[in-house]
């Protein structure tokens, strides 16, 4: 049996690879594991509130845990497995109702949480669900954490009886504790924006529109009617189409897009152009280095990341650091090094000084924020980064260690990069969850970028 964790929680086929009997079984092993360090939470989060903190003098403290979930149908049934083992364990269970992952991660450390969880798939297709885990302080595990968790479900330590078995409560204010933490992360009003926003049928849906709102913006919204069956169902950060054809019907000055949990944000222009992770990261950089608030003048963004992107960074005299692909592996940069910005083209982007891991809602806000003050179109502002044509082919392969020894492959491999040269580059990547090789190619053309890529591709595939 393969890791039951991937890169961002366990993910699967709800109520077939992800079944309540799993959900509890996860539950309760995370609980024994994270709630055994209950009462030795610190204010280690970057943004804690007024709200007042549990008293941690009297012993035995019963760990807590949040949990919140996105609206598709899967997620209320998995959520009753999740909270049955959390209390099982003795855990105190708070639950959160639908709301984003990143406001998960705030409240775990908001409400001084052992741990936090959150049901949902992200951009995944409706029938899918997931399980993501916060430590305290809205902390993203650590492998090894993981690890322990998995071996902890194969052999449970007893549970509690009687008084020891946690209880189940509601949190009303959860929403607005949430809002007013992106109300006050805020750089500036909105005033005179007039805004599309895409939710994705998602947890986005009662909140994006209402925050974009107080913070000054007129606010436009599609796929905002989730129904527990129509989450990322042609809509959101994956679809963009629906909302370049709104922003451009409702004269918008831009659009924003969320995915199913809304922790990635990508944009459009009032031109319908369309606006990507690496574009947002390099302004949100930039807008950060004028107030001082870039540490280091630093940014964290994966090998994905676009050439472009990289010339424009350092045209504007900021560094970037380069991690694999994968949003933990830029927030272990981040943390490493102290860094406070860092994301994918994807459009996940982590604002350490507010935040411990991706939110598409105070992304946008961010960026929202920038054109508003600035008073330039969005277009005007991302001509930044000139975009170089990026061509990726998927290359399905029996055995990605073959490929990766093979000396034809590294042949031509390196006959691609001299020929590219200054003007272009070349990835190849296996996948982590796939038997696939991702071959990547950016170059001055689009015809260029194609045919070294396939080119490759080729050879890839003989092996």
């Amino acid at each position: 049996m393969g890791r039951l964790f991937g890169t961002d929680g366990v993910r699967g086929l709800a109520n077939a690879d992800l079944t309540p009997e799993l959900a509890l079984r996860l539950a309760t092993a995370a609980a024994q594991e994270l709630g055994s360090s209950a009462g030795t939470a610190s204010d280690t989060g970057p943004f804690r509130s007024a709200a007042p903190r549990r008293d941690r003098s009297q012993s035995p403290v019963r760990p807590l845990a949040v949990v919140g979930r996105d609206p598709r149908a899967s997620g209320e049934m998995l959520e009753a497995a999740v909270a049955a083992g959390l209390a099982s364990a003795g855990a105190d269970v708070v639950l959160l109702g639908v709301l984003p992952t990143p406001a998960v991660a705030f409240l775990t450390a908001d409400l001084d949480a052992d741990m936090g969880v959150v049901i949902s798939a992200s951009h995944n297709a409706m029938p899918d669900n997931g399980i993501k885990i916060f430590a305290a302080g809205g902390r993203k595990l650590e492998d090894s954490v993981e690890d322990s968790i998995e071996r902890r479900m194969d052999a449970l330590a007893p549970l509690p009886t009687g008084e020891g078995v946690g209880r189940i409560t509601l949190a009303p204010d959860a929403g607005r504790r949430y809002l007013d933490h992106l109300l006050v992360a805020t750089p500036n009003p909105l005033r005179g924006l007039r805004v599309v926003v895409d939710c994705a049928h998602g947890a986005a849906s009662q909140f994006a529109p209402e925050v974009y709102r107080r913070a000054g913006a007129e606010v436009i919204v599609i796929g905002g009617s989730p129904d527990g069956l129509n989450i990322n169902a042609g809509v959101g950060s994956t679809y963009l189409s629906g909302l370049r054809d709104a922003v451009i019907a409702e004269g918008a000055d831009m659009g924003i897009a969320h995915d199913g949990d809304a922790d990635r944000c990508l944009a459009v222009a009032a031109d319908g152009t369309v606006v990507d992770g690496d574009v947002i990261l390099a302004l949100l950089a930039i807008a950060l280095r004028d107030r001082g608030r870039l540490a280091g003048d630093t940014v964290v963004a994966t090998v994905m990341a676009n050439i472009g992107f990289h010339r424009a960074m350092n045209q504007a005299g900021i560094t970037v650091r380069t991690t694999a692909v994968g949003d933990r592996y830029v927030l272990e940069d981040m943390n490493a090094g102290g860094f406070s910005l860092g994301g994918e083209q994807s459009g996940h982007l982590i604002l350490a000084e507010h935040a411990t891991t991706g939110d598409g809602l105070l992304t946008a806000l961010h960026l929202m924020a920038m054109v508003a003050e600035t008073g330039r179109p969005l277009a005007e502002l991302a001509s930044v980064v000139v975009r170089y044509p990026q061509v990726l082919i998927n290359v399905r392969v029996s055995d990605k260690v073959a490929v990766a020894a093979s000396e034809e492959v590294q042949s031509i491999v390196a006959q691609v990069t001299a020929e590219l040269g200054d003007e272009g580059r070349l990835l190849l990547r296996p996948s982590g969850t796939e038997p696939l090789v991702r071959v990547m190619v950016e170059a001055g053309t689009d015809e260029i970028a194609q045919a070294a890529a396939e080119r490759v591709a080729k050879v890839v595939a003989a092996v």
